[in-house]
Parts: structure tokens; C-alpha cells; sequence
């Protein structure tokens, strides 16, 4: 029988000053904003815009992940309890995020900033997606140390004992996610984006990266309890990633059949 490792309890507060406290979880997403910062910066002589239009950009880009983020857990995960109380929608402190919903709260501020800044709405996608996935790591990271969002039970070998989860090891979908939709995919649309591309192509790659990474880790990932699964088989992450396949299928290919009719 394998020894399985059973995750230690950890203060999801990592110290506090009176009223104000650091939380694991915020921790990962300030690293994600800075490194976010730092390689934008990098990436800014690509572009046209200055560097206060890229504060702007990235400012916007902060406040579409956490209202986007909130809305999103809420109307996708938790409706119901949002009808019984909707001040629950800005009770950020008791915790729950969507990235489905962060998505469509950044893309709102990029059609914001396009609008602002003349600029195509696809031009800040492919600008902005190939630093998301640093972001998306770290955020994983937290869900780690929080020891929440764990997987479904297993007897792998690295399964893990969490917390408040019952007696079995559980896969660490955490890791699972971070590896994917934060490593493998931050490298893959870096290398990609490193030359001049097709507008709307690494825009589509991220889509399509990210919802089939996480399309497959969901089957990995205990399904919200109160939500189940649908058909017996598909979870609500799932249902949600299936139109961001979709979509940057469509958005990768109509770049890549653009680009040839012009070399042509």
C-alpha cells in the first residue's frame, strides 16, 4: 500500500497588521501583476503605445480579472445563493474567483483600451495573452497552499491527503493546472509570439490552449458539489471551456488562412 502525503494545515493569512491582513492567495495574484508588469514592459516596443497607455492597459486589465472574476463565480457557481442573498456578490473576502469570468472582464477592458488607443481589439489580445499564463500559475499556486479546488480521489502515488477533503488521497489538480495552463502554456505562446504573427493568432492559441488544458484537468478535479456533473460525465468548467476552444479555433485558423491569402 502507498504512503500517501497528507497536506499540513496552513494559515491562509500569511501575517496581519490590525484589519489588514496578506492572504496566500492575494500573494500569487500581486506576483502574477508584477511579473505581468515586467514582461509587458518587455514586450512594449512591439507596439505603438506608450508607457502610461500601458499602465493604463494593464490597470484595466486588473480590474476586469477581479469584478470579472467575482461576477463570474457567482452567476456561474454559485446563482442560486446569489438569489437568497445578493449582497453575497461583493463579500470578495469570503473567497471564490472564476477565471471564465475573469476572461470576460479582461476582454471588456481590452475593447475599452482599443477604443481609447485606436488600436484593434485583436492587436491587445495577441499583445496581452502570452503573459496571462504567469498570472494563471500563480493564481494555481495559492489554490495549492489553500488546499482548495482539490482533485478527485486516486491511489497515484503523489496523491495527497487535503484537509477538510475526507480520508482519501486526491489528485493535485492544483499542480496539474499549474504546470499546464501556467508553464506549458506561457512557453508555448512566448515561443510562438517571439516573431511577428498573423493578428488574432496567438489571441486564438490562448483560447484554445488554455480551455483544452483545463478541459482535460477537469477530469481530474472534484466538480463542485452542489453543481455535479452534467450528463454524468461533463463538468460546469468544462461546459465553460468548451466555447473558448471553439472560439480560438476559429480565431487561429481565420488568422492563418488570412495570412496565407496575402503571402499568395
Amino acid at each position: 500500500m502507498n504512503e500517501h502525503w497528507v497536506f499540513p494545515q496552513i494559515d491562509p493569512v500569511i501575517f496581519g497588521v490590525g484589519p489588514v491582513s496578506l492572504r496566500w492567495y492575494g500573494l500569487m495574484y500581486l506576483i502574477g501583476f508584477v511579473a505581468a508588469w515586467f514582461l509587458a514592459r518587455h514586450r512594449l516596443p512591439r507596439t505603438n503605445w506608450s508607457k502610461e497607455q500601458l499602465s493604463d492597459l494593464l490597470f484595466y486589465g486588473f480590474l476586469g480579472v477581479i469584478i470579472g472574476g467575482r461576477l463570474g463565480y457567482v452567476l456561474f457557481y454559485q446563482f442560486d445563493y446569489f438569489l437568497q442573498d445578493p449582497l453575497y456578490l461583493v463579500k470578495i473576502w469570503t473567497g471564490g474567483m472564476s477565471f471564465h469570468g475573469g476572461l470576460l472582464g479582461v476582454l471588456a477592458a481590452f475593447w475599452w483600451f482599443a477604443r481609447k488607443t485606436n488600436s484593434r481589439f485583436l492587436e491587445v489580445g495577441d499583445f496581452i495573452a502570452p503573459i496571462v499564463p504567469i498570472g494563471l500559475g500563480a493564481g494555481r499556486i495559492g489554490n495549492f497552499i489553500n488546499a482548495e479546488l482539490w482533485g478527485r480521489t486516486t491511489d497515484v502515488p503523489w496523491g495527497i491527503i487535503f484537509p477538510g477533503a475526507g480520508p482519501d488521497p486526491r489528485h493535485p489538480s492544483q499542480l496539474y493546472e499549474f504546470f499546464l495552463e501556467g508553464v506549458v502554456l506561457f512557453a508555448v505562446l512566448w515561443w510562438v509570439s517571439r516573431k511577428p504573427r498573423p493578428t488574432g493568432l496567438i489571441s486564438g492559441l490562448f483560447l484554445l490552449g488554455y480551455g483544452g488544458f483545463r478541459f482535460i484537468v477537469e477530469f481530474f478535479r472534484e466538480p463542485d458539489a452542489h453543481l455535479g456533473l452534467y450528463a454524468e460525465w461533463l463538468s460546469q468548467g468544462q461546459l465553460l471551456s468548451l466555447p473558448m476552444m471553439i472560439i480560438g479555433l476559429l480565431l487561429s485558423l481565420r488568422a492563418l488562412i488570412k495570412s496565407n491569402r496575402v503571402k499568395a
